[in-house]
């Protein structure tokens, strides 16, 4: 089992990247079969995302579907701030469109909650959820459980593929769970 030590955090590798490819092949197949036939938009939500985001796209069986990304914050450190802030908008048309939100984990909810209200309101025919990562026990917002879900994950911090550590570490080939 590897392992790495930063910020004075010693994390240990949970998913190993032959995992997380079953994962991603999992959660493709599904999206696949759902929207067959019909040409979603996916909302890549930046930074997080961009690795599982690019591994899914690959993992798409045939389906023809656009891509746009958009960035927000709602971390520093291992805790959610509480506010969901736009750094990068939307710059993609999502009226009647059939959109799925790109994410790399959902935790308390709070940006997907956010993010599915505001693509409503610009008036997507349907937003759906796929997130690499889910912590159902953190869940504050019923809307926001994923509708495709890579892994479940209990409520240590997380890193690696995607995820970060206040901005390190995205670059790990696997997923590494903090050991206290």
């Amino acid at each position: 089992m590897r392992s790495i030590d930063d910020q004075g955090y010693h994390f240990e590798e949970w998913l190993t990247p032959e995992q997380i490819a079953a994962d991603v092949k999992q959660v493709g197949k599904q999206i696949s079969r759902d929207y067959e036939g019909k040409e979603p938009l996916f909302v890549i939500v930046l930074n997080g995302a961009f690795v599982f985001a690019a591994d899914l796209m690959r993992a798409l069986d045939g389906l023809r579907c656009e891509q746009t990304f958009i960035r927000v914050s709602s971390y520093y450190g291992m805790a959610t701030t509480g506010t969901l802030e736009f750094i990068v908008p939307l710059q993609q048309v999502v009226e009647n469109r059939d959109v799925i939100i790109v994410e790399d984990i959902v935790d308390t909810g709070l940006t997907i909650h956010q993010l599915k209200a505001h693509l409503r309101g610009l008036g997507a025919t349907s937003v759906r959820v796929a997130s690499m990562l889910f912590k159902p026990n953190k869940l504050e917002y019923d809307d926001a459980k994923p509708d495709y879900i890579g892994h479940e994950v209990s409520d240590e911090f997380v890193i690696g593929y995607g995820l970060d550590f206040d901005g390190f570490n995205r670059n790990l080939d696997a997923i590494y769970k903090v050991k206290k």
